[in-house]
């Protein structure tokens, strides 16, 4: 089902991803727009869109609402609350989401960065000791969050939240990065949970391959 006010505009890297995972999860009523806003053709086109020229974005009834946090709320506020407003610990949810952008998902996304993205455009690559230093803090973060996780199904009550999307939003992409989950047991535990929806094992499924033309989006705001 599609809803006439709401578009999200994806592409299929992490944020992107988490924020298509979502919508699918909740069922949320959005048309599925692909785009790659800093492609030459797209560019002046999306600017009105989002002026950072970047995705995800939802768009609602001409106003849009970007990154991917955000996005969660939007939705999960207009569909099902308590998987994170709504939720009676959503100040233990916002933590989660704090912390794993922090302490998980930033230095982790070096990695990420620089072997499954840099190498499409770029041959330059990292030094050593920069890539040494963000893999201490991932393992300081990872572990972490594994010695959390022992005992627990979820992080937050025991239900499924947005915390545990966003906490584990960098591995899907795990193996191809290089990031060492086989060294931590509850975090491979969590994710096979995760793995179990569709909506998180292949939040793209049966969504267009490839960016059609954007149009500008007359009376959309940031």
């Amino acid at each position: 089902m599609t809803h006439a006010g709401l578009t999200l505009y994806f592409s299929r890297n992490l944020n992107p991803r988490v924020a298509v995972a979502v919508a699918k999860y909740l069922g949320a009523p959005v048309d599925y727009v692909p785009a790659s806003p800093r492609h030459p053709a797209h560019e002046e086109a999306f600017r009105p869109i989002n002026p950072n020229r970047l995705v995800p974005v939802l768009v609602e009834n001409g106003k849009s609402l970007w990154e991917a946090d955000a996005i969660a709320y939007r939705l999960a506020e207009l569909t099902r609350p308590d998987f994170w407003p709504g939720h009676p610990h959503a100040a233990e949810i916002t933590m989660w989401v704090s912390w794993g952008a922090l302490h998980l998902n930033r230095p982790g996304s070096s990695f990420y960065f620089h072997r499954l993205v840099r190498p499409q455009f770029s041959a330059e690559e990292p030094a050593e000791a920069f890539m040494d230093g963000e893999m201490r803090q991932f393992r300081e973060g990872a572990a972490v969050l594994n010695d959390y996780l022992a005992g627990r199904k979820w992080l937050v009550d025991d239900t499924l939240t947005y915390a545990d999307f966003r906490a584990a939003s960098l591995f899907p992409f795990a193996k191809g990065a290089g990031l060492p989950l086989a060294d931590y047991p509850n975090i491979l535990r969590w994710h096979g949970q995760l793995n179990e929806l569709d909506a998180w094992r292949d939040p793209f499924a049966g969504l267009a391959e490839h960016p059609d033309q954007i149009k500008p989006l007359e009376g959309a705001t940031s």
